[in-house]
């Protein structure tokens, strides 16, 4: 295949980045052109990007949407190109990634879905980990929502084919000093400017949770589950389960426990609610029920690829849980195979590493020394 058959173009949003632009540019410049709009800098932001040789455009937008900002920088955006690159300055796009996606384009794409690394842990490792696909043909597609926006096909016909781009990965280093404040107001203007939208429901009762609002949390979050759309049982597990913690945290573990069941049977191919119920019996040390649950998580081996996946899950976590209720059921090897598995996970965890010695000594005691060498 012919390198460089597409015209590829990368476009942004920014505001006061300076920090990003360096490391971004570098992991954009196997595009063709680079067009940002920078809504508002006070530092060196637009100075570094042009200095860089991207086309930068500044305009404030009153009042401030993530959609209408987005759908100015796509207007950037020449018409004849033929991939958009749709990325934001505290993303890093792994080398390589052009001809990855023009082998998609090659096969009729109009969007592209592709690895994405949202967040690390403090030992480096990938933490939560999804495939989004913000990567699209320059023709047919607006940004809608207010926040949390998405691409939608406003094109004639239907919408193109959505095809993997094996091998395309996107990290995100985000500055963590920045507030997510205004996430909250425009996902309740998003829910008022469409209350039959599931997504934006799900969204607006998962931001509840994260401010603590528990109550608010649990009744929109039933509104969700309501509605006629919410049909995607991933999402109805994920709701289902943040009613369970809201539960949990005002103190109703039998309402939060009926919650759990029901997320689990809403989506036994997840290992999230397998995992959240087996924290709660860990919480009333029901430790038969930690470890049926912990393994049956564990029985799940393929990571799904959609953003309800959440680091936890594919953890040392399953693995901790799984030894914790062994070993207090007296049964030290099975115990210690999942600590074993725990600690290497984490090896600079004291806890984990502490866990499996305290076990190898009660099997030793217990004379199964040589079993365990």
């Amino acid at each position: 295949m012919a390198e460089n058959q597409f015209k590829v173009c990368v476009y942004a949003i920014c505001k006061n980045e300076a920090q990003f632009v360096q490391r971004w540019l570098a992991s954009m410049s196997e595009a063709d052109a680079i067009y940002v709009l920078d809504t508002g800098s006070s530092d060196d932001t637009v100075r570094l990007l042009q200095e860089g040789g991207a086309q930068v455009t500044v305009s404030q937008i009153k009042p401030w949407r993530f959609d209408v900002a987005r759908n100015q920088s796509l207007d950037l955006v020449p018409q004849d190109a033929d991939i958009c690159v749709c990325t934001d300055l505290d993303e890093v796009l792994q080398p390589g990634w052009r001809p990855k996606l023009e082998t998609v384009w090659a096969q009729g794409a109009g969007r592209a879905k592709y690895r994405y690394t949202w967040s690390f842990n403090d030992d480096g490792s990938e933490g939560s980990v999804f495939w989004v696909d913000k990567v699209h043909c320059r023709r047919g597609y607006r940004w809608v929502n207010p926040v949390h926006e998405v691409l939608a096909w406003e094109g004639e016909g239907d919408e193109p084919l959505a095809l993997f781009a094996e091998g395309v990965q996107l990290n995100h280093y985000p500055d963590r000093s920045k507030s997510r404040g205004q996430y909250l107001p425009l996902l309740e203007l998003a829910v008022q400017e469409n209350p039959q939208n599931d997504r934006n429901m799900h969204y607006l009762g998962r931001e509840y949770m994260y401010y603590g609002r528990w109550q608010d949390c649990i009744d929109t979050l039933k509104r969700h589950l309501q509605l006629p759309s919410a049909l995607w049982r991933d999402e109805r597990a994920a709701s289902m389960r943040f009613i369970a913690r809201s539960y949990q945290a005002l103190g109703q573990d039998d309402e939060a426990e009926s919650w759990y069941l029901r997320a689990v049977a809403e989506a036994p191919h997840l290992r999230e609610p397998w995992l959240e119920y087996a924290r709660l019996a860990y919480q009333k040390a029901d430790w038969n029920a930690v470890i049926w649950l912990a393994e049956r998580a564990l029985k799940i081996t393929e990571r799904p690829r959609t953003y309800i996946t959440e680091a936890d899950s594919w953890s040392f976590m399953p693995y901790d849980l799984a030894a914790l209720g062994y070993y207090n059921t007296g049964q030290y090897l099975p115990a210690l195979q999942n600590a074993d598995i725990a600690a290497a996970m984490c090896p600079e965890d004291e806890r984990l590493q502490r866990n499996r010695q305290v076990i190898w000594e009660k099997l030793a005691e217990k004379g199964n020394a040589a079993v365990i060498k």
